[in-house]
Formats: C-alpha cells, sequence, structure tokens
C-alpha cells in the first residue's frame, strides 16, 4: 500500500509520524495547497492523509488506486463525501483528540481578556510599576467568572467540556444549539438565541459550520448582547461576521472576544478585526487551540489506528 501524507508540517514537526511507515510505503509532503499539487500527489496513492488540501473531482480523478483518506481532523468539509461515496473511498476523521486543549484554550481567551492580563503584564515589564509607590495597580477594572452567566453553543464534546468547566468557575450556564436539538441528558438550561444572546456575560462558540452557523454571530445578534459581554470563537471563523465584530467591539458594543479561528486563514491584509490592535478588546490566536503536543499526538495516532483498521477490514471512525 502506498500512503501519501500531503501536509507534514501540519502536525508540526515535534510530533513523529513515522507509525505510517508500519502500514506501508509512506511518503510525506511538508505541506501541499494548489489542486495541481494535491493531483500530482495523489496520483498513484492507495491511501492518502491529509489536513485541508482539497480532495474532490477534480484533485482525486486521476487516483485510480485510492481507496482510503485519513483526515488529521475532526471536521473534514475539505473533501467530497459525495464524490467520495461514489467512487467507494472510505472517509475517516479524528474525534475528541482536542477537546481538553480546546476547551483549556476557551478560558485562557476568557480569563486573558477578563483580567486584562496584556495589560498589566505590559505595565510591569515597561517600569510602570518600579516607578510607582504603592504595591499594587489595577488601573484598568477586571471581573470575576463567578455568578456570571456563560452561554456555550453546541454542545458536542468541546461543548460539554466547557460547560463543566464554567460550572466550576461558578457560572451559571446556558446552553444553545444551532440545529435545534434537544439534549436531554444535559445538566444545563437549554435556550432559544435570544435568550443566549440577552442573558449571557459570555458566550463561547462551539459549533461546527454548516448553513445554519454560519454568519450566528452577526450585526444584529452583537446588538443584542450586553456592552459588557465577552465573545469567545473557538468553532469555525465564519461562524461570525468578522465586519460586523470590528464594528461591534470599536463602538463598545461589547467588550471583548477572544478569536482562535477567522473567516480566512491566514489573516488576510485588509481584515478590519486585524486592526484592532487594543489586547483588551480582541485578542486572536493562530488557529492554535487544538495543537497541543498532546493533542497533536493523539491525532496522528488515531490516523494510524483509523487506517490500520481498515486495512484489516474493520469500520472504524468511518464518516461514510
Amino acid at each position: 500500500m502506498k500512503i501519501v501524507m500531503l501536509e507534514r508540517h501540519s502536525v508540526g514537526t515535534d510530533v513523529d509520524v513515522s507509525c505510517m511507515s508500519e502500514l506501508g510505503d509512506f511518503i510525506s509532503y511538508d505541506n501541499t495547497v494548489t489542486h495541481e499539487e494535491v493531483i500530482e500527489r495523489v496520483g498513484d496513492a492507495d491511501a492518502v492523509i491529509v489536513n485541508k488540501a482539497p480532495l474532490n473531482s477534480d484533485t482525486l480523478k486521476c487516483a485510480a488506486n485510492l481507496k482510503f483518506i485519513g483526515v488529521l481532523a475532526t471536521g473534514y468539509d475539505n473533501i467530497d463525501i459525495k464524490y467520495c461515496r461514489e467512487r467507494g473511498i472510505r472517509v475517516a476523521n479524528v474525534r475528541d483528540y482536542s477537546t481538553a486543549m480546546v476547551a483549556q484554550h476557551t478560558f485562557t481567551l476568557a480569563l486573558a481578556l477578563s483580567q486584562k492580563i496584556v495589560h498589566y503584564d505590559n505595565y510591569v515589564k515597561s517600569g510602570q510599576y518600579a516607578a510607582q509607590q504603592r504595591f499594587s495597580n489595577f488601573d484598568i477594572p477586571f471581573y470575576e467568572l463567578d455568578k456570571k452567566t456563560w452561554g456555550v453553543v453546541g454542545l458536542g464534546n468541546i461543548g460539554r467540556r466547557v460547560a463543566r468547566i464554567a460550572d466550576s468557575f461558578g457560572c451559571r450556564v446556558i446552553t444553545h444549539s444551532v440545529t435545534g436539538s434537544r439534549h436531554d441528558d444535559s445538566p444545563y438550561e437549554q435556550v432559544d438565541k435570544d435568550t443566549l444572546l440577552k442573558e449571557s456575560d459570555y458566550i463561547s462558540l462551539h459549533c461546527p459550520l454548516s448553513d445554519l452557523s454560519r454568519g450566528f454571530i452577526d450585526a444584529d445578534a452583537l446588538a443584542a448582547m450586553k456592552e459588557t459581554a465577552v465573545l469567545i470563537n473557538v468553532a469555525r471563523g465564519p461562524v461570525v461576521d468578522s465586519a460586523a465584530l470590528a464594528d461591534a467591539l470599536e463602538n463598545g458594543k461589547i467588550a471583548g472576544a477572544g478569536l482562535d479561528v477567522l473567516e480566512h486563514e491566514p489573516i488576510v491584509e485588509g481584515d478590519p478585526l486585524g486592526k484592532i490592535k487594543d489586547s483588551n478588546r480582541l485578542i486572536i490566536t493562530p488557529h492554535l487551540a487544538w495543537a497541543s503536543v498532546e493533542a497533536r499526538t493523539r491525532c496522528v495516532e488515531e490516523v494510524y489506528l483509523n487506517l490500520k483498521a481498515f486495512m484489516n477490514g474493520e469500520d472504524r471512525n468511518a464518516v461514510l
């Protein structure tokens, strides 16, 4: 079996991928971006390991031997599932590998914003603290999570973990399903969108990208939120309207936002959010919430196990 990994660097060079060599003739490429690169590299592959490279009728039409696609992620919107089904190509993703880290990063962003960590770190390092006579400084107000209302959008594994952590901080937790699904096993109050926006002091987004979730946080949604509210997006960039969010932050319609995802990644020149330099209002990280060493190691291991199961005639984490 010839196994081709299209985006070796997507899991980091500090994570070992040599386990794939146990399963066949393994070749990896640092990165694969264009349709032309994909077509050339998957041509004679039996199995392809991919993260974001486009796999569709155009790029796979000449891959006559292809039987398996292993996704180094949970999302697989870069893959034409209908085409793969017609071709009989098995597609398997990786689930729950980054739950702990994404939940942790959710609160890293929220706490950094709420406690003005960047401001106070800069205050000390700039020499201002050394220049003052009193022992303490709190010139910008900061706030506790205790007794605040935390709204969770999406009750998958990550959303549930975030809800539990928020609860442990003393928050009142409310949840909302973009699809309208009821979660009878959830101990938390399930509310409609209007209630979520109106009552939440913090809203964290954990829903997959779909026609229902695209633009879920738009200008109207931001106008309905508290002026003191903080928005956290660790889901997908297009769940939030970037221009509307930039306007809301610039004009004090909400207090702050923490983003690990953007509508265009990497961020493009002219993105209105990129113009906001005040880290007391906006913190953006480069889509890294999934990428702890532990999570990336689990991701590779899971793809290895998915492919091994497929070779043994077993169905593991198949999305079709």
